[in-house]
């Protein structure tokens, strides 16, 4: 990779500056005083391109967020907090940030509430479909229809099936090899095992997940020779009435009830 010039390394770093809600002079403003140390609207103003009548509006901005002190001479010097003190002054806004916009999003109501959903939706790229199939986990009540392979199951997925079943959820398992299984049997204790009625590893499948008979998840693994990790792609539905759920649970109901029925006789 060719080394980048000064100028693309300043508008890398404004633009990133923008995203914290600095306008394009408070950005370029601070980037340039790094670059300078110590410096006055004249210097600041020549370094870059931030016209000098500006500077004084974005350096008393970046004073009040912390990111720059002032000296005041004649004419008045500027110097940026170091990088690592700015660095965490960002990092705090941005937690701050994600805290508001978490109680915002609870308390933000639908504008149509729908109860069901028939359509069926494509997910892409295996943290999409983990990041889905963990959700419907976390959202299980009653019960947890749950087929996978070895290489998608992960200490992450594992932690939260020991939630669910902390929370009382029925959790049926099914697809992994005998070693996998062992190690779920020891963290999820209550968790019942059953074989499908195919090769599920066999078929380039990868997850299958039901919940509470109302949601219904599957993906496969695709380009499974691929070096830069796994690639996964998934359908999923919601509802009772949604096709993919209604089907796939009608599977999995005459599974499960076919070796309850067994293990009564």
């Amino acid at each position: 990779m060719s080394q980048k010039s000064t100028e693309q390394l300043e508008y890398e770093c404004a633009s990133l500056l923008k995203e914290f809600g600095f306008s394009e002079y408070e950005a370029y403003t601070y980037v340039y005083l790094l670059r300078l140390g110590v410096g006055t609207a004249k210097d600041i103003a020549e370094v870059g391109d931030v016209p000098r009548t500006r500077v004084y509006d974005a350096v008393e901005a970046l004073h009040e967020a912390g990111l720059v002190d002032i000296q005041h001479t004649s004419p008045k010097r500027f110097t940026p907090v170091s990088r690592e003190s700015a660095l965490r002054k960002l990092d705090i806004q941005r937690e701050n940030t994600i805290t508001e916009l978490s109680e915002l999003f609870d308390h933000l109501e639908p504008a149509d509430p729908q109860s069901e959903e028939f359509g069926v939706w494509t997910v892409t790229g295996h943290e999409a479909v983990t990041s889905r199939l963990l959700e419907f986990i976390d959202d299980a009540e009653d019960e947890l229809i749950y087929m996978t392979v070895d290489e998608l199951l992960t200490d992450e997925h594992l932690d939260h099936l020991e939630a669910a079943e902390e929370r009382g959820v029925d959790i049926y398992l099914a697809g992994v090899s005998d070693a996998v299984q062992a190690e779920i049997q020891e963290q999820i204790p209550s968790a019942e095992l059953f074989e499908t009625l195919w090769a599920w590893s066999d078929e380039g499948a990868g997850s299958l997940l039901i919940t509470d008979k109302r949601t219904a998840l599957v993906s496969v693994l695709v380009d499974q020779d691929a070096t830069d990790g796994i690639h996964e792609t998934g359908i999923w539905g919601t509802g009772e009435h949604n096709s993919l759920v209604v089907v796939l649970r009608a599977i999995f109901t005459w599974r499960l009830n076919t070796l309850t029925s067994g293990s009564d006789e």
